[in-house]
């Protein structure tokens, strides 16, 4: 029986023209299968079968960016964020290396790549809710995947912990998910329940000048793109809705449907996987990425021709066993250096 494949739409960077490819392989019950070899595995690049060159197997160390939100929304959970974050601190590997990262309207870093864990602890501690409005969650991504992830070989992954909701930005979708398309960093997004009201999230008064993601600067100021500040809308007059302006009061169940849907793309086009938990599961979310990321596969091969800049290449990962998914990156585009 072929081994079943996830369809995904993927570009991932070459440098020195390797590809590298994260590679999951579980049975029909979603139970992770560990202990494959390089033998077991056939990649295939537009149907032509490759040479697998590099195989790191589920006992390599995983390099880690934990990003934690810390807008006004989630006031309600950072206690709880901090003692999962703990917990998931504690389940690494002597080996495994981890970053601490928050964002509100700023993207701070609290720590290093490291494995001291008492040193990631600190920063986990240290994480605070921000003095002003705003949540730079696309430049936090941004960041952790083209300047802290990008150059590091092997097992790498971003998880993404939030309610989704970004405002102030300097990066869009579009070009987020760009750079998400050169990366081979996978993307777990976590999904918690917060506390978040209309007022946290369009507060009536919104100063003129708020967080633009200033990397590393912790109330820095900007202005929104085009003054598109959150609390702005046409419907409103002086601070209150005007039914005469078409104003609508913003629906926070939609806006959260909008955010997961976002989060689901990230997992989706990375090979990661979303999860979207109360706050009283984040425990068993951090359980199940640990257990998945111990058991992920990282393949590489040399494409046999060099390929113009932007030409896209289908990927096809497969394994001798019977029975089994493969969830991987389904394509590449080559890039320009």
């Amino acid at each position: 029986m072929a081994a079943a494949q996830d369809e995904r739409v993927e570009t991932i960077r070459i440098d020195t023209a390797l590809v590298n490819i994260p590679v999951i392989v579980s049975d029909r019950n979603d139970r992770y299968v560990p202990g494959l070899s390089k033998s077991n595995f056939r990649v295939f690049q537009d149907g032509v079968q490759q040479s697998i060159e590099l195989f790191n197997n589920d006992t390599a160390p995983m390099n880690v960016v934990l990003a934690l939100d810390t807008s006004r929304s989630t006031a309600g959970v950072l206690g709880k964020i901090k003692k999962a974050a703990r917990k998931f601190i504690k389940d690494l590997s002597p080996d495994d290396r981890c970053m601490v990262v928050t964002f509100d309207n700023d993207v701070e870093i609290l720590s290093e790549l490291t494995s001291d864990k008492r040193v990631l602890a600190k920063a986990i501690d240290d994480a605070e809710i921000g003095a002003d409005f705003g949540t730079v969650l696309q430049d936090a991504v941004h960041d952790a995947i083209q300047r802290r992830l990008r150059n590091i070989k092997g097992r790498k992954a971003l998880i993404l912990l939030t309610d989704g909701a970004d405002y102030g930005s300097r990066i869009s979708k579009t070009q987020l998910f760009e750079r998400l398309n050169e990366s081979d960093t996978v993307v777990y997004p976590i999904f918690y329940e917060s506390e978040m009201r209309v007022r946290d999230v369009f507060p009536r008064r919104y100063p003129d000048q708020i967080g633009m993601g200033r990397i590393g600067r912790r109330g820095g100021l900007g202005r929104f793109p085009g003054g598109n500040f959150p609390g702005r809308d046409p419907g409103r007059r002086n601070g209150r809705m005007d039914p005469r302006r078409g104003g609508n009061r913003p629906n926070v169940e939609a806006q959260q449907q909008v955010s997961i849907a976002f989060l689901e793309r990230l997992a989706e086009v990375t090979g990661g996987r979303f999860f979207k938990e109360k706050k009283t599961d984040l425990d068993e979310a951090f359980r199940q990425i640990v257990d998945e990321m111990k058991r992920q596969y990282v393949l590489g091969f040399y494409p046999a021709e060099d390929s113009a800049p932007g030409t896209e290449h289908k990927i096809k990962v497969q394994v001798d066993r019977t029975g089994m998914v493969v969830r991987s990156k389904g394509s590449y585009r080559t890039q320009s250096k």
